[in-house]
């Protein structure tokens, strides 16, 4: 089986939750929850579930937040 798009290095699964929780945007909340849960090891197809959404709306959030600034509170 092939491993997913590496998420970035300098943030991790908490700091995502505490952006989650800080945003009044509820759908870049579910994004940055889905995001959290591939950082705290979960797969993608569980990310995909938490975020209702495809594995491949999953992939495209990876790709999106791995080429954004370091402000994802803004993505």
């Amino acid at each position: 089986m092939r491993s997913g798009i590496s998420l970035r290095e300098d943030f991790d699964g908490e700091g995502l939750r505490r952006l989650a929780r800080q945003t009044k945007n509820a759908a870049q909340a579910r994004r940055l929850l889905a995001l959290a849960s591939i950082y705290d090891g979960a797969s993608r197809p569980d990310a995909s579930r938490l975020g209702n959404v495809t594995l491949q709306i999953v992939r495209d959030w990876v790709m999106r937040f791995n080429a954004r600034s370091r402000r994802p509170d803004q993505w």
